[in-house]
């Protein structure tokens, strides 16, 4: 920090210290050259330069997953447009991240009133991204006065930390640099106490509910993650001794392997892509208690076929079954008021016939048949439940046949398990990667498909650049296979066509890890996934980019399902090619 000025952009940066956060991702820009330089010189925080705007917002995203805030600072309009995709999706999964920039000076606006010029960067209209940005965030704020700028910057923070969503903050180009007053006190908490009477009534809802029952189970979610909630949510779980499964996005909210999760946990529930004990249990279900769960199309049969038995707690509001709706709720203040009913009145122990968690099939396959969807992941449920350094890896999944897949293993410690399950947006995973290893010291596996890779490959270069010991897989098939399943399954059969539109190029993924300084190793059987995992055991240090050959008609087994669900047609009933 300049010892002899205090700026706007020393205030900003001395609030996002205050909330825990220590890095910024960065794209330069021109206009943004104030707030840069005020990073450069503070303390404490570093700036982490990235080679794409949207990398670095997918790297704000996985940092703050890990640190509960994270901040990418961007160019003014060609920057923060490339970042938005990165900060809808951190919208949508409650992930708050600020946003930073900078547009135009007061001068340069006199000079664009007087001459008709269109600044470099802009669309003509300068309030364009704040506009663009009030869609996925719960603050779009342009700062324009110096004196004005701490309020505003207070409040939006307070609103990113209490709704878990991003926020936009972008300043004419010499207001970042402009003088501006010290914080005098911490930045309070935005509290909005709930409503007694609506909190009230859905707790006796819920209580009846369960009690009624005869099959519950409770469903875990992301925002339990997000509010720190996951010690609150365990407690709540040993006194109402039910078994529990989780959301995809949400899987590892609490360990698979130890606590209540050894004794409860189900497995992850993902709709039809998920472990066929686990769907057919849930199918089953009379009481679903979803806590903090954000529900994509992948639940839908569950939402439409068991609409009656499903109660959503969520930050600020809850559904019971189809109609009844409760506003102004603390998801917080519910699961404790339930712990502290259920300890003084104990549920009938009734559910027998629950899954185990783990799962005592999985092989090591070590042949040197090709490598397949089934292997790779087969091999990986072995590792989880035999190797402690595959255990305590952060596993990373993007849009992809291999993120359904993974929800499938069981037995992944609390908080290891990063997945982009409700935005979806292909090439997260590995620039997300980015921001977790600078966040968190575990190392972290990426499996990615070539196409989402494709669109991130980037990243590989910071990766390495800082030193970073992560390595990403990628499931190489040369085609975007869950495009493909759910046009025609049909294409997977041995002989099946391809719509052109999901062939990818072939890439040389050994020349694409030397031009980015990493090392490569490739898989082609399963004797090799046996020999890569022994190798990057024993190199711990360095980053890798592994090319997994996976043939184009191996359609992933929780795709398949998923697929066949939504499309109402059978792969094995397709006519032969």
């Amino acid at each position: 920090m300049n010892i002899n000025k205090f700026t706007v952009a020393d205030y900003l940066l001395t609030r996002l210290k205050e909330l825990g956060l220590n890095k910024v991702f960065q794209v330069p820009g021109d206009y943004v050259q104030e707030f840069m330089a005020a990073l450069d010189n503070f303390c404490d925080i570093e700036a982490v330069g990235d080679v794409t705007e949207l990398g670095a917002g997918y790297a704000a995203d996985g940092y703050a997953r890990y640190k509960g805030i994270g901040a990418v600072s961007v160019q003014y309009g060609v920057g923060t447009f490339s970042v938005l995709n990165a900060i809808a999706g951190a919208y949508v999964e409650r992930n708050p991240v600020v946003v930073i920039s900078a547009s135009p000076s007061l001068e340069n606006r006199v000079t664009i009133a007087e001459t008709g010029a269109l600044f470099h960067h802009s669309t003509g209209n300068y309030q364009a991204d704040k506009t663009v940005f009030e869609s996925v965030t719960v603050a779009s704020e342009i700062l324009t006065d110096a004196a004005l700028a701490p309020a505003i910057i207070d409040r939006a923070l307070q609103l990113a930390m209490a709704e878990k969503r991003p926020i936009y903050l972008e300043a004419w180009q010499n207001v970042w640099g402009a003088d501006c007053p010290r914080p005098d006190e911490r930045l309070p908490k935005l509290v909005t106490p709930p409503n007694k009477d609506q909190q009230k009534e859905l707790v006796a809802s819920v209580i009846n509910s369960l009690k009624q029952a005869k099959q519950p189970i409770l469903m875990l979610g992301i925002e339990l993650a997000r509010l720190g909630l996951a010690e609150e949510v365990a407690e709540l779980l040993r006194c109402l001794n039910i078994p529990y499964t989780t959301t995809t996005l949400a899987k590892s909210v609490l360990s698979e392997t130890d606590g209540i999760g050894k004794t409860a946990f189900i497995g992850t529930y993902a709709g039809e892509a998920s472990r066929q004990e686990v769907f057919d249990y849930v199918k089953k279900c009379d009481a679903i208690i979803a806590l903090g769960a954000i529900f994509t199309d992948d639940y839908l049969t569950m939402l439409t076929t068991q609409a009656d038995a499903i109660t959503r707690v969520n930050m600020g509001s809850a559904v019971v079954g189809k109609n009844t709706s409760y506003l102004q709720i603390s998801l917080g203040n519910f699961i404790r008021e339930l712990t502290v009913y259920f300890k003084a009145n104990p549920l009938p122990v009734c559910h027998t016939n629950q899954p185990s968690y783990l799962d005592s099939s999985a092989t090591c396959p070590t042949d040197h048949q090709p490598a397949s969807y089934q292997s790779f992941f087969a091999y990986y449920q072995h590792a989880l439940n035999h190797d402690p350094i595959v255990q305590d890896y952060n596993l990373i999944l993007g849009e992809s046949s291999s993120l359904y897949m993974a929800a499938r293993l069981v037995g992944v410690k609390q908080d290891h398990f990063v997945s982009d399950a409700a935005w979806g947006s292909l090439g997260h995973e590995t620039g997300c990667a980015l921001g977790v290893s600078l966040a968190n010291p575990r190392r972290s596996i990426v499996i990615a498909g070539d196409g989402g890779f494709m669109m991130m490959c980037q990243t590989l270069s910071t990766l390495q650049r800082h030193n970073l010991n992560t390595v990403v897989f990628v499931m190489s098939n040369a085609v975007y296979a869950i495009e493909q399943s759910f046009v025609d399954i049909c294409a997977f059969t041995p002989n099946g066509q391809f719509a052109p539109f999901d062939n990818l190029p072939t890439w040389h993924y050994d020349k694409l890890a030397g031009a980015f300084g990493v090392k490569h190793l490739t898989i082609a059987t399963n004797a090799d996934i046996h020999r890569v995992f022994q190798h990057i055991a024993e190199d711990s240090k360095s980053s890798y980019l592994v090319e997994v050959k996976i043939d184009k008609h191996d359609l992933a087994p929780a795709i398949k399902d998923l697929a066949e669900a939504i499309t109402h047609k059978r792969l094995d009933e397709c006519p032969c090619q």
